[in-house]
């Protein structure tokens, strides 16, 4: 029997997060007052997918999701933000085992540790990763770039740290947890 690179459950999960995400970034983005960078809800859904499924989903509703968005808007693909997106998460994705969501464990210990995670994350890909590579790709103003980063990394970190805990909570609770259930 061959081993799959990647479950069909994890398949499944990437459809349905990218096209969420695809959803809340294009028509549900409320503009923030600093140029192309908006309050996004996309951001907690994101976050969540990454939490629950891994790396390897995160990498893909990121990089799937952002890039359907740019290319519905007409003015072609930024690889920027979509590497951030996607690079985002993964890393969110890495610490899944952390969180215990699935687990039905995510008490206010995985809470604080999923939102040092994600805040981590949100300054690395947003203050870091997005506008350098704004710069090297696009020739972008310094000063423009690492506003509109500093903008997203803040807004993003209080979706997730509101509503993606939230919808964390939520989930977690729907789980069953090890060793809930005795016989009788």
């Amino acid at each position: 029997m061959e081993k799959k690179l990647i479950s069909v459950r994890t398949m499944v999960a990437i459809g349905i997060g990218a096209a969420i995400m695809f959803v809340l970034m294009r028509f549900v983005a409320i503009p923030s007052g600093v140029p192309n960078t908006n309050l996004n809800l996309a951001a907690a859904i994101l976050t969540l997918f990454a939490a629950i499924f891994g790396p390897v989903a995160g990498f893909f509703i990121g990089l799937i999701g952002h890039t359907l968005v740019d290319l519905t808007w007409g003015f072609g693909i930024w690889w920027s933000w979509v590497i951030a997106d996607a690079l985002y998460g993964l890393l969110i994705g890495l610490f899944w085992k952390l969180y215990k969501i699935e687990e039905g464990e995510f008490g206010l210990k995985n809470i604080i540790i999923f939102n040092i995670i994600q805040i981590l994350a949100n300054l690395i890909v947003w203050v870091a990763v997005a506008p350098t590579l704004d710069i090297l790709i696009y020739q972008e103003p310094a000063n423009k770039v690492y506003l509109q980063g500093l903008t997203a990394a803040g807004l993003n970190s209080a979706v997730v740290l509101i509503l993606g805990t939230i919808l964390a909570a939520t989930y977690s609770r729907t789980r069953v947890k090890a060793g809930s259930l005795h016989a009788e």
